[in-house]
């Protein structure tokens, strides 16, 4: 377990445990925007650290699957739920900040806001289960490389993965075997 420490000013504490992770916040009964947007950056930063436990996704397609395809579907969803944790930006957030499992990787809001000024900073996430954005082979290409379909890299705050084709063609099975939630 790891825990992590957000202070915002006072002395007004609670602690917060999500997904194995100890936040301990300091809450001065501000809705600071700037403030509530550091918090959920260093709550990104603890899961990105492999210290979340993780949590079931959605229920996948079950249609008559091989077991090789069984095992890829399997491997994917350890690696998109337990290693990139890709549902911390791609899944909408319920009006208490959890991730709204019903929309599991359906899409959403960038939860996260650049420290610097940035002109080219996303506003919203794609939606990935189900049928994901680009092709097998481009969404293949991004995995391994960080290079979209454009031929540029990805922009900030989508990590810039290198995963091993095999794991590419695993996370895109899992992706694919989810019913996007609406």
């Amino acid at each position: 377990m790891v825990c992590v420490v957000a202070q915002a000013v006072t002395s007004a504490s609670q602690c917060a445990k999500i997904g194995g992770v100890c936040m301990k916040l300091q809450n001065s009964g501000s809705t600071d925007l700037l403030k509530q947007r550091r918090v959920a950056f260093v709550m990104m930063i603890a899961f990105l650290l492999g210290a979340s436990q993780l949590l079931p996704a959605q229920d996948t397609k079950r249609a008559s699957t091989s077991g090789t395809e069984a095992s890829a579907v399997a491997r994917g969803q350890y690696i998109v739920e337990g290693v990139a944790m890709c549902g911390t930006c791609h899944t909408p957030r319920t009006a208490n900040g959890e991730l709204d499992r019903s929309r599991w990787l359906a899409g959403a809001p960038v939860p996260y806001q650049s420290s610097t000024p940035t002109a080219d900073w996303p506003t919203i996430v794609p939606r990935i289960a189900g049928l994901p954005p680009a092709s097998n082979a481009e969404m293949i290409t991004l995995l391994t490389t960080g290079i979209w379909t454009t031929g540029k890299p990805l922009r900030d705050p989508m990590p810039k993965f290198h995963m091993t084709v095999a794991d590419a063609e695993a996370v895109l099975a899992y992706l694919k075997s989810l019913n996007p939630g609406k």
